[in-house]
Formats: C-alpha cells, structure tokens, sequence
C-alpha cells in the first residue's frame, strides 16, 4: 500500500469512527469532522512531529483544534495514533470520560481548550511566539480553524499579530465547508474573501482540495519551508464528506447521522488502521534565560506611589529574580507601567497591541510552554476578553492579569476608562485569585506570589498616588486581610480595599474624634477571602459596612457577605459602592459623588454606631 492508499484508508477510518461515536453519544458534530478527516489523514501521517509517548516533551508540535467541536475528529485521530482505546472512544460524551464534547486538558495531548470559536488561533500565537522568543526550539504549530469561526475577531487580531512578526513556525488549516450550524457562512466557497485579507497581512497563502490528499500533503511542505512568514492553508471541503444523507447539507450541524450503519457501510466499513507520527526533529533543551537576581522593590511609609507604579517597579525585580516571568501588554504599558518591563528585559515583553482577546489567548499559550506570563491594560478592557479568560480557566491555564485604572477614582478619563465590573467577572471563574491591593509595598508582594500561585490571578491596580501605610517588612498572604486599626470598643467594623483603604482610615480618624470606635479591615485579598478575620470582627462589633471603588453588585461587599453567609448570628451588613453612572472629574470629587468618599463612609458608620448591632443582614 503505497502512501496515498494508507492516507486514504486514514481518512475513512476517521471519518467511520467520527460517525460511531456520535452515534453512541447520540449528540455531537459528525459532519464538521467529516469534512476536516483528509487534513488531519495526511498532517499526522507525514507532517506532525511528536512524541505522543512524552506529551510534554518541549520539541513536540503543537496541533489545536480551533474547530473544537469537531472533537470526534480529533479522539478519532486518538484512536489511530494508539493513544485511547476503541472502548473508551464510544464513551463519547458520557459521565466520567476523558472525550468531552470539546477538547480539555483531560487528556494530557489537548493543552488548550477549545469550543468557543475563536480561541485557537490565538493561543496559537502564543505557542509560536514561544517557540521563536523564549524556548529558542524548531517545533511547529499547526491550527486547524473553521470557516465559521473567521468572522470572530479575535481570529483576525492572530492573523494579523502572526503575519506583523513573521511567525513562520505557525500554519493555519481553514476547513471551508461553507455550511455553518444553521444554514451557509458568510463567504460559502469564495476561497478569497480568506486568501485576500491573509496575504495582506502577511501571511503566506495556499489554497486546495482539501479532499485531493496529494494536493493537502503538497501544501505542507510548502508550509514548513517557508521561510520568514506564516502560512494558511485555505482548503474547500465538503460538510458531511463520504456519507451521502448529510453531504453538503443543511440542517444537520450538531446532529448525529441518523442511520449510522449505512454511513459506515458507505464510507467502506470499520478498520483498524494505526498510524505513528514522525518524532520531533530535535532533543534541545528549552533556552534558559540568565538572570542578575534582584531583591522586591521597597517604598518608605508616608511616600506617595501609585499602585500601578508599584507594579511596574515589582514585576521588573521580578523578571531579574526569574527568567521565567514574561510580560504582555495591549498598547498601554506607559500606562499599566510594565513599560519599565520592556526595558529591563526587552527578550520577554511581548506587545501585543490594542487586542485584549489576542492577548489572554496568547498568553495562554505561552504559558503551556511552563512561562508565568503577566498580562496588563486597563481593568476595563479586560471585559473584552472575558470568553477567553473563562476559557483559560477550562484550559487548566496558570495566567497572571494586571487591570490598572479602576473604579472612579480614575478621574477625568469618565465611565469608558472606569474599571467598575471587574472584580465581579474574575469572582465568577472557576479557580480565580483576585487581589486589590491599596499601597506600593502590599502591591509588591502579591506581584511576587503571583508568580507561584495557580489559575486565574488578577490583581487590580490604581491610577493616583495613594500614601505607603505598610512598611516593606510587613507581610500580606493571598487569602488574608489586614486589621489596620482596632480596639476593644470598636462599634462598627468598615471593609475595604484598595482606594477606600485610605478613605475608610480618614472615615476613621474623624470619628475617633466623635468617640466613636471603629475597626478597619483592608481586604486586599477578595478571593480567597480571610473569612476567619471577618467572622471575628463581625462578632465584636455585629455592624459591618463594606465600602468599594465598584458596582455593588459581586464585589467586595458580595464577597464579605457569602463570607458570613453561614454564621450563626448574622451582622448588620451595609453595602457601599458606585450606584449611580459617572462622569468625568478630580479622583476625590468622583468619589465624593459616587457616595464612597471619607465624609460618606463617616456617615454611613455613624448611622450604624446608633442601631442595633444584631439586625437582619440588608445589602
């Protein structure tokens, strides 16, 4: 059997095995992996170097499936390559099972997951910018990308990243199959609504049959020798390809093949035909970047230091600490100050633009290569790229996010610069860190633990110079909380972080002078949360007011509250926060208007000094 017969005999075995497991499952994507079947024959046969034996050998190719819902595809490809067994490929989407219905990380091969469209391509930057910048290694990246999903714009700031740095270690697979879940793409089968905009932006450009496997074999190679750019493959298959009651159909996306044994029976009955892939071309050891050592940065008590100063300052002492740590930034970094980043270590900063979904998707694979990326731009934009920061989460993904410029204190930048939903979004990820820190010493040394900590950190920083409170030996735990004034007449406990730190402290000095005792809580650490600290204030003083530069609504004062969710007496519990859209103004005068000034929080605990300390918990 020569070697067009094997690839041939590959593909139907693929596309027979993509047909019985969405059949056992009764649900899936059959038809989307149908008419991908002949790439992946010939990409695993002649053209993907791995060592499947060693997932993490750092000279593997990398091969995502940016189309993750053609999963039966790829653990089809599983099954060929030896890796699951024919009994586990029927347990399909079932309870329990490794073959989800996209690609995770369960299996040890998958190291990014995919199945919101979009998300490949980009974490497919990253891995090629690793590949080129920072593990100094020949390993290839190869992306396989629906037609559907290239009108996410997220696929186009990769293209256009990849193509601006001459990633010629990347190839893109386009499945033109023309038919999306309910009805035609945008473009169908005008292969040039994609060759167009990609040879524009630099990237070199093939179109096939992406059913002719001499034709697809031909344009890998052409792919791997070219030199100094990026290369997509721009193939037009046919949707459902082999099995005639779905072929170039409508209507039948997401569904299983109705009568699966006259489409195996079609397609030319089952095999068992296995396949091994080339090893990697090279046993190198990752480059290790060499560094001078440095101690973390340490600021005088009573300086003036913005947090997002601070920040710049800690992340360099820890790039020359680490020559793991790199950085990325969307275009602001004179802002978010990891610029002082860029010249430090100029090798490991990567530019990535006004792209913030480019961004969290290549750090993401970046990050699959073992570097501790720290990703910045202002809080607010980070909303932008919500669906690949919940994806990163899914992708088992080590990840540290820097949001500057949060809350009204910002000023006269107005509502659209405000960063006021932040701390809510990286609340409700699975695993999430999130820290807000309120002096340049505290900041420093979350930016250090960041490093070592795991899944989704986001530590939100501040636009104005706020007072250093907390001398350079003073310790903060992620998880813990700092009691900055108490006593034992304490009437009413205010919590805070990050710039109600400071107006919560003048809040009370004023009322010290009214002899009213209040304790202070800086909750820098608002996932996980000191609830031990909370719980024990809430039990000396039964009032509580929350006070937070953010929507009241799954911040800091909802995180105090599931905090004493379970105790047995509940505090009085009073919520401040932004309530009302802001405008443009001085720092203090957007604070005083948003009701979360020190004058307001005065206010507000006074009011609570004179009630019953044991009330029904109000929000």
């Amino acid at each position: 059997m020569n070697d067009h017969e094997q690839w041939r005999e590959l593909a139907q075995q693929l596309r027979v095995d993509s047909v019985r497991v969405t059949d056992a499952a009764q649900s899936g994507h059959p038809t989307s992996s149908l008419s991908a079947a002949d790439l992946m024959a010939v990409l695993i046969s002649n053209h993907l170097h791995c060592d499947f034996d060693e997932p993490d050998n750092p000279n593997n190719d990398q091969l995502i499936f940016s189309k993750g819902h053609a999963s039966p595809l790829l653990y089809a490809m599983y099954k060929a390559l030896g890796l699951v067994s024919d009994e586990e490929l029927l347990t399909y989407r079932t309870t329990g099972s490794r073959l989800q219905g996209h690609p995770t990380p369960d299996l040890p091969w998958v190291k990014v997951a995919t199945g919101a469209l979009g998300q490949g391509l980009p974490a497919g930057v990253g891995l090629a910018l690793a590949g080129k910048r920072l593990d100094h290694l020949p390993y290839r990246t190869w992306v396989l990308c629906g037609d559907s999903e290239m009108t996410e714009g997220s696929m186009w700031e990769a293209l256009e990243h990849a193509g601006h740095l001459g990633l010629d270690n990347l190839t893109a697979i386009i499945d033109v199959n023309r038919l999306g879940q309910r009805g035609f793409t945008m473009h169908q089968w005008n292969l040039d609504a994609f060759v167009k905009p990609a040879m524009a932006l630099g990237w070199h450009v093939i179109t096939v049959d992406g059913h002719d496997l001499e034709a697809i074999d031909n344009a890998y190679a052409e792919a791997v020798g070219m030199p100094g750019q990026p290369t997509v493959i721009v193939a037009q298959t046919l949707k459902g390809k082999g099995v005639t009651q779905v072929e170039d159909r409508n209507e039948v996306h997401g569904k299983p093949v109705q009568d699966s044994e006259s489409a195996i029976e079609e397609l030319g009955g089952a095999r068992e035909v296995s396949v091994q892939t080339s090893m990697p071309v090279t046993d190198q050891a990752p480059h290790d970047f060499e560094v001078a050592g440095a101690e973390m940065p340490r600021f005088e008590v009573g300086e003036e230091v913005a947090t997002r100063k601070a920040f710049g300052e800690a992340l360099v002492a820890l790039g020359s600490a680490r020559g793991d740590v790199v950085a990325l930034d969307a275009e602001i970094s004179n802002s978010t100050n990891s610029q002082l980043f860029t010249v430090a270590h100029p090798e490991r900063y990567f530019e990535m633009y006004i792209a913030e979904q480019l961004m969290v998707g290549a750090a993401v694979g970046i990050q699959v290569r073992g570097w501790v990326p720290y990703l910045s731009t202002f809080a607010a934009f980070l909303t932008r790229a919500y669906d690949f920061i919940r994806m990163a989460a899914i992708s088992r993904a080590d990840l540290n996010l820097v949001g500057s410029h949060a809350g009204v204190s910002i000023g006269e930048d107005g509502p659209s610069q405000m960063g006021l939903e932040d701390i809510a979004m990286f609340r409700a990820v699975h695993g999430s860190t999130v820290l807000h820190p309120c002096d340049a010493n505290q900041t420093a040394q979350l930016v250090w633990q960041m490093a070592d900590a795991t899944g989704i950190r986001y530590l939100r920083t501040l636009r104005p110079h706020t007072h250093v409170i907390y001398s350079a030996d003073e310790r903060f735990e992620i998880g813990g909380s700092h009691v900055v004034r108490q006593n034992d007449e304490d009437q009413v406990t205010i919590v805070a972080s990050g710039i109600t730190v400071h107006e919560a402290l003048e809040a009370a000095s004023s009322l010290e002078e009214e002899g009213i005792s209040v304790r202070v809580v800086d909750c820098y650490s608002i996932k996980p949360i000191d609830a031990d600290t909370l719980r024990e204030a809430a039990r000396a003083t039964g009032r509580i007011v929350t006070v937070e530069d953010h929507w009241p609504e799954g911040g800091l004062g909802d995180a105090v509250l599931d905090a004493l969710a379970d105790t047995d007496e509940a505090p009085r519990v009073v919520k401040m926060a932004v309530r009302h859209m802001p405008g443009s103004g001085p720092s203090e005068e957007m604070l005083a208007e948003a009701g979360i000034d020190a004058a307001a929080i005065a206010e507000q605990a006074r009011k609570l000094a004179q009630t019953e300390a044991r009330e029904p918990a109000v929000t």
